[in-house]
């Protein structure tokens, strides 16, 4: 009994001994745990601030692309904080770091249509083909711009219509914006008689263009673009301003028709000369005759 008492009470002071060993250092353990998650927390907050603001100095960058890539940074540090975290456990990290990847790709396929409106937003909002106010045109899609956000941009149509199209969509066809420029080119044409008088048109055309809102340079050009069926196509090129280049082109075109008007110039309707070629008619049979006489 002695020796078996001695034997356990030997076997209780090393387990004692090892377990103290092992407290004291997962003690560590955790207490660098937790200050590593303290310093990469406030480091976090820091960069995210840091990469805003730095941000905040480039010329015509989106505050949406902001927020979005500051919260990026943070969470990314935040992420290789906690891997760093539990590799002071004794955790292995690259079993982890795969787990993570793995993650990653079975989310990124399960959310491939959002991630490509994430990605189309991000370059819509980096290269700015639009931006809000504008007015643009993409395939079946035209509005004036409303909001660009990182899944979806939001238009209003001209008759006051709510749309949200999907960024990916925006991005991957060819966008017409009409008020990006500050200039902009149309074309008045008017059909006339080809017995009315073609200088005197012309003139009248070029008169209309001293309105204040078309511009002098380039000049405007009044010119016979096309000899049609039934008439000859008077055109007044001329620049306006995009913003009054609806309004203008409105006005000029009414003006237009009461001036010809005045001047005894028609504006006429489509029409077409048919010119019959063929054998006479020919003779009724006389029994037919006789009974049309009857």
């Amino acid at each position: 009994m002695d020796a078996t008492a001695t034997n356990l009470i030997a076997a209780a002071q090393t387990a004692w001994r090892e377990a103290g060993a092992v407290l004291v250092n997962y003690s560590f353990s955790a207490l660098g745990a937790i200050i590593i998650l303290i310093l990469g927390y406030i480091f976090a907050g820091l960069a995210e601030r840091w990469c805003y603001a730095g941000l905040g100095h480039v010329r015509h960058f989106d505050q949406t692309l902001r927020i979005f890539l500051s919260k990026l940074l943070r969470y990314t540090i935040l992420t290789f904080v906690g891997v760093i975290v539990l590799a002071q456990f004794g955790v292995q990290t690259a079993s982890i770091i795969a787990t993570l990847g793995a993650a990653g790709i079975a989310i990124g396929l399960a959310l491939q249509g959002t991630l490509q409106n994430i990605a189309a937003g991000i370059m819509l909002l980096v290269l700015r083909p639009f931006t809000v106010g504008e007015y643009i045109s993409v395939g079946s899609i035209a509005g004036t711009i409303n909001e660009i956000g990182l899944f979806a941009t939001v238009l209003r149509t001209y008759d006051g219509l709510y749309v949200m199209a999907p960024n990916s969509q925006l991005w991957g066809s060819a966008v017409t914006n009409f008020s990006r420029n500050s200039t902009r080119l149309n074309d008045l044409a008017i059909g006339i008689g080809y017995d009315d008088d073609i200088d005197l048109a012309l003139k009248i055309l070029m008169g209309l263009a001293e309105d204040a809102r078309v511009l002098k340079d380039p000049a405007p050009l009044a010119f016979v673009s096309e000899l049609g069926e039934s008439a000859v196509v008077v055109t007044l090129r001329y620049w306006t301003a995009s913003s009054d280049w609806w309004r203008t082109k409105l006005d000029l075109t009414q003006k237009a028709k009461a001036i010809f008007d005045e001047n005894g110039i028609s504006i006429p309707f489509p029409q077409r000369d048919l010119h019959i070629i063929g054998p006479e008619q020919p003779t009724m049979p006389a029994a037919k005759r006789q009974v049309a006489r009857s």
